[in-house]
Formats: C-alpha cells, structure tokens, sequence
C-alpha cells in the first residue's frame, strides 16, 4: 500500500474529474489523501478519500480575470496564479510533512505545488482538468481558438502568435523561476514549459476532441474526460418536466458570464425545450425566467444530461466534456480563459456550435443552439472515443506504474 497526497487548486471543476482515478486507487488499497477547497470532506470520505483543507488565502482566491480584455484576462490569470506561488509551498510542505506521503499528485495549474514536488524528492506526476497549452508544430499556439492552418502561411501564421503569446506569458516568468532557484531548481526559459516538467501527466481529455500531436510528450497520457460529481436526487420538479431539455451553464468560478444564461433563457422561452439554467457563480435570483425554465445555483449535470437535446455553454471543459460524453451536442459561448480552445474542437470535431460573446443577442443564439441540435451524430463519436480512451483504470494504472508501487487489494 502506498501514501499518495494529492494537491489541487482552489476550483471545483479541477478536483471533480480527477476523483474517479483517487477512488480506483483507493479500491486497490492505497491511502489517498486531497488538499482541496473546505467543504468536500463528506463526499469523498464516502469514497475512501481523506480530505484536508486548502489554507483560507488559496481557498478564497479566485482569478480575478473578469470584465477585461482577452490581453489583460490573461494577465490577471497569470498573476493570481503566481501571486500563489508561497501560500501552495507552504501549504504542501507542511501537508507532507504530517502525511509523510510516498508519492504526491498535483494539480498542473499549481505551479507552486509543483516547485516544491520536483525538489523534494518525493515521486510525483500531474493531472489536467484543461487543455494542455504545450507547444507543438502540430497544433496553432494556445489561447485564440486558432484552426490548424497548413503550409507557409499557416507557420508564418503561427510563428507570431507564439511570440506574442510568450510575451504575455512571460510577464510572470520572474517570479516562477525565483521559486525555482530558491528550492534548486533549473530556470525555465519560458512560463507555459513548467506544464511540461511533470515526469507523468494525466491529461482528461482525448482525441479526436482534443488534437493529435506527433511531437506530444511521452508524459502525457489522455484518459478521456473524469466525470464525476457528488451523489444527488433529482429534484421533484425536475420528474414533472416532460419535454427535452436545454441545459445552459454559467462558469463556476465567477466570470460575469450572466448574459449568456438570460439570453439562452430568451431565445428558447418559445422553442420545445424546456430549459434550465446551472448559475454557477452566479445569483439565480438574478434572471428573467419564462414558463418553460428553471434557473438553479447548482444540479449535478449527470441529472440533467441524459434527457438534454442541447447543452449551451461557456465552454467550460467540465461541463462540454460530460456533455460530449453523454452524447449531447454543444453550443459553446466562450467568455476567456481556455473557452475559444475548447469551442475551436468542439466546431472541428463536428460536435457543435460557436457563437461569439460579441454576437450574443437572442436570435443569433436560438440559430446556434439550432446549428448544434443536429449535431448529435459528432458528439455521439466523440462519446465513443472518450469511452475507449481508458479513464480511472488507466489514470489507475499510469500512476502505480510511474511511482512504482503495487496494488495492496483490486476489487
């Protein structure tokens, strides 16, 4: 049996999906314990999983990269996951030092948490919730939504983008490398290649949503989407509802993206869906509701999804790759943050549709929604990749493989 401690940030979306592999390594009689955000202690103790508390300053940190522009979005992501940097080593150093783990996994966006692993000796590997933003020459540079463009034009193309998107990157390198020298650590020469330095990744996501690389690294391994959520029954007003439905999805860590949900609301008060409305962050008090919706803080979406027609969505990976999963097309309105990636691959893989935030109003999204609706079959092979991709046996396996460890128990 092995210790294995597990650091995540101070974000739902990034502990739900790896929670299917901590329970597959429990199952085979390993001790998991996660630092996580306060509040998950119930749900995964039912799982086998112990729970300790992220310390008050990251769990009350959000990004605080809302109401700005792409360029200065960017900018306040990069800053407020930095600005992390000492509260995420300290809060790991002294996890371990009362743990005394054999093995730590950690969450790629913490880059303290990940310093302070590569130099304590300890083995360690990382998981992604998001899309990887790794350089390859296959693939445009992170960040746009850019379609893959061949040829010339499509290096030339890309060649600048990465400059300027290094630059922008780049503004927080100071900072992460100092870390990086103060625990003997090599300087990286540029900020994305610390999501590289893991010597195992598991990567939750798949081809074909996600591209294929031929220059991906050997780390990383893609185990299709982590689909779990905590146990719930449906509410009885949701057994009442009789026709299809929309489900429409604000972002759980705050973006001001309201304007989505009260335009899906709008657009589809007169269609044959019956809508409801998950606000995340948001105030459901604060929207206009017609007969045929319902707006709620918070339904697991496994609820929802196996009678949806349409998921509308921020594009979110959470909830666009359960919904892929379930076989249910996507609408994705990208607000910032890794949502233009994620819109680009679910237009590519023929699962959906995109519409700019810029050109939300209700008649262009009532056309998009019905754009996504007869994409079903796309999201349908989507759903067969993922199941094929291996999910917590595999993440499982990687994981006793890399820190050489063997199973105490399989049930």
């Amino acid at each position: 049996m092995a210790k294995i401690l597990v650091f995540t940030s101070p974000a739902k979306g990034h502990l739900f999906p790896v929670v299917p592999v901590l329970g597959e390594l429990v199952a085979r009689g390993h001790a998991v314990t996660v630092l996580t955000l306060p509040g998950s202690e119930a749900s995964l103790r039912a799982l086998g999983i112990a729970v300790r508390a992220l310390p008050q300053a990251l769990a009350e940190d959000t990004l605080h990269d809302w109401g700005k522009s792409r360029v200065g979005a960017l900018h306040a992501a990069l800053r407020s996951l930095t600005e992390r940097i000492p509260h995420e080593i300290a809060a790991l150093r002294d996890a371990v030092a009362e743990e005394q783990p054999d093995a730590l996994l950690i969450d790629t966006t913490t880059a303290g948490a990940q310093t302070w692993a590569a130099a304590s000796g300890l083995p360690w590997a990382t998981w992604s919730p998001m899309l990887l933003p790794i350089p390859s020459r296959d693939v445009p540079p992170f960040g746009l939504g850019l379609t893959p463009l061949r040829g010339p034009l499509g290096r030339v193309r890309d060649a600048a983008v990465a400059r300027m998107s290094n630059l922008l990157w780049d503004s927080v390198l100071p900072r992460l490398n100092a870390a990086r020298r103060e625990h003997g650590l090599s300087p990286l020469r540029h900020t994305v290649d610390y999501l590289a330095q893991s010597p195992a990744i598991l990567h939750f996501t798949a081809p074909p949503f996600d591209d294929v690389r031929t220059d991906w690294p050997t780390a990383v391994h893609q185990l299709g989407p982590g689909l779990w959520a905590p146990p719930a029954q449906a509410p009885e007003w949701l057994t009442r509802v009789r026709r299809p439905l929309a489900v429409v999805t604000c972002s759980t860590e705050f973006q001001d993206d309201g304007a989505l949900a009260q335009t899906a609301l709008d657009a589809l008060a007169d269609s044959d869906l019956y809508t409801v409305v998950t606000a995340g962050a948001l105030d459901p008090a604060g929207f206009r509701v017609p007969a045929n919706a319902r707006v709620v803080s918070y339904l697991p979406h496994d609820l929802l999804l196996s009678r949806a027609a349409v998921v509308v969505s921020h594009g979110g990976m959470g909830i666009t790759q359960k919904a892929l999963a379930a076989g249910v097309p996507v609408c994705v309105v990208p607000f910032g943050r890794d949502q233009a990636e994620v819109a680009r691959r679910v237009v590519s893989s023929g699962a959906g549709t995109r519409l700019s935030s810029r050109g939300l109003r209700a008649a262009a999204l009532r056309d998009a929604v019905d754009g996504a609706r007869v994409c079903r079959a796309g999201a349908g092979r989507i759903a067969a990749a993922f199941a094929a991709a291996g999910g917590p046996l595999r993440g499982a396996d990687v994981l006793e493989q890399h820190f050489a460890i063997t199973p105490a128990v399989r049930v």
